[in-house]
Formats: C-alpha cells, sequence, structure tokens
C-alpha cells in the first residue's frame, strides 16, 4: 500500500529531471514516484528508466505520446497507487526533509477511517540570480497542527498564492470529482487547484517549506515573454475558474459520495487568487 503518489511530469528535461527525482528518494517504501515522459526527444525517458531499474516497486517510468502538462497529471492520477498524491514538475524539487515530515503525518491520516481530504504546505521560489529566496507560507491564513474545515480559513493575502506547489489532494478526491486537465495547453494548474477544491471537506495545514519552485530558463512557461506570446492560453485557462465564481457551489458535488461542498464565500475568495494570478 501506497502512502503519496508524486507524479513528475517530464518532457526534455535530461537537463534537471535527475536533481528533482534524487530529491524524492528518501527511503520510503509506502511512496511511489511516476515519472510522465511526455514523447520527450531527448534522454528524458532512458533517464527515467534507469531510475526505474535502480529503485524497483518505488520509481516507475510511464511513457506515452506527447500531449501537454494537463495530460501527464491525467495519466498520474489514472495510475496512482499512492493514497495521496502530490506533482512535482520536473525542473523543481523538494526538501527531503521536509518530505520526510510530509510522510509521516499523511500516514496518519492514511490510517484514519476518514482522512483528510488536502494537505497545504509552504512552496520556496528559487529564482536564478537571486540570493533570498522567497517562500510563500500560510501561518495567518490556516490553523496549524489540526484538522480544519472551511470555515477555518482565514483571507488571503494578495501575495498568498494558493498553487499547485502548495497541495497533496487524497486521490479519490481528484477522481471523484472527474477532473481531466486539457491537453497541449500550458498554465493547467490553475485548473488542478481549484476544480478540485469544490469537493474538498476537511484540511491540514502543514508549515514546512516542501516545494522548491525553480524560475530561470528562458524557455519556461512563466517567464514573461513566453506568458505573453501564450496570453490565450492563460485566458482559456482562466475563464472556468471565473465562471465557476458564479455557479452553485453544491451543484458541482451533486452526484458525488462526498460530504458537503465548501462554503461558496471561501471557495470564491480562492478563485479570485485563480483569476487574477495566471500560471
Amino acid at each position: 500500500m501506497k502512502t503519496l503518489s508524486v507524479v513528475v511530469p517530464a518532457y526534455q528535461a535530461a537537463d534537471w529531471i535527475e536533481r528533482c527525482v534524487d530529491s524524492l528518494l528518501v527511503g520510503a517504501e509506502d511512496l511511489e514516484i511516476l515519472i510522465v515522459d511526455d514523447g520527450s526527444r531527448d534522454a528524458t525517458g532512458a533517464i527515467a528508466d534507469l531510475y526505474e531499474a535502480a529503485h524497483p516497486g518505488i520509481v516507475r517510468a510511464i511513457h506515452k505520446p506527447n500531449g501537454g502538462h494537463g495530460s501527464t497529471i491525467n495519466v498520474g492520477i489514472d495510475e496512482a497507487a499512492g493514497t495521496y498524491l502530490k506533482v512535482v514538475d520536473s525542473d523543481d524539487w523538494v526538501d527531503p526533509a521536509a518530505l520526510v515530515t510530509l510522510l509521516e503525518t499523511l500516514r496518519g491520516f492514511a490510517a484514519d477511517e476518514s482522512p483528510v481530504d488536502l494537505v497545504i504546505s509552504n512552496f520556496v521560489y528559487e529564482k536564478v540570480g537571486r540570493r533570498h529566496k522567497r517562500a510563500v507560507r500560510y501561518r495567518n491564513v490556516l490553523p496549524r497542527g489540526r484538522v480544519i474545515g472551511w470555515e477555518q480559513v482565514g483571507r488571503f493575502r494578495a501575495s498568498q498564492y494558493l498553487m499547485m506547489h502548495s497541495l497533496v489532494y487524497r486521490t479519490d478526491v481528484l477522481r471523484a470529482c472527474g477532473l481531466r486537465l486539457p491537453e497541449h495547453t500550458f498554465y493547467v494548474d490553475n485548473l488542478y487547484v481549484y476544480e478540485p477544491l469544490q469537493h474538498v471537506q476537511s484540511l491540514y495545514y502543514l508549515d514546512v517549506d516542501l516545494y522548491r519552485y525553480f524560475i530561470g530558463r528562458p524557455d519556461q512557461s512563466v517567464n514573461e515573454a513566453v506568458m505573453i506570446k501564450r496570453i490565450d492560453q492563460q485566458a482559456k485557462v482562466n475563464k472556468p475558474a471565473r465562471g465557476r465564481r458564479s455557479q452553485p457551489v453544491r451543484g458541482a458535488v451533486r452526484s458525488l459520495p462526498l460530504p458537503a461542498a465548501p462554503p461558496a464565500h471561501r471557495v470564491r475568495d480562492l478563485l479570485d487568487h485563480a483569476a487574477a494570478f495566471g500560471p
């Protein structure tokens, strides 16, 4: 039984994927790492195969035709064996000590008859050329060290983005809500964050700086020049999030075997971030 599945979307990632995967290998048998090679033409697939051979039962190399970032996450959700699921992009990495703490926390939840739906942790911007690393934390928004409902969630500041990097969803929540991200589309992270939120009933804030978000490659989707060229895709992805604010929250969960949806005003607070933030 796996406690946590980590999905690593990988396309043309041969130059940096080892840093990512190595940070995930913390010696935990109940952790699985799914490297989803999205039709790479470089050595990404071969590197994934080497990791699978070196760490059987822990690392799986999944090869698929190119479909874009969203398609790799879709495959990861389909293939995951873990009670919980996290996405770590191949050019990012995690803090190994924080990952160990996360696993210890998730094991307790996985053993519970009513496991927590969403675990939120901190992330750190790793920007090339900057000595000071800015961490995004939620200490003023989320109580620490206890399971909470939506009514215990405070107000987010403008700089406190709730991003994919912050989240560990219970895998069954992702599957039950029918999340399918669009293929061949950039900036699908927002949909991954905000679409399942309406199906989350219980949350837990783990105050550790887990995720290291690398920014600095000239071809990266969050590079300013690249974002300007792809403004149409940002609008395409953010439109469902903005539209969701005007829809009844209950409507999205009417057929799911889950408790009542979170209060509409709490979801609207978070969707405001999605609509304003972009990628």
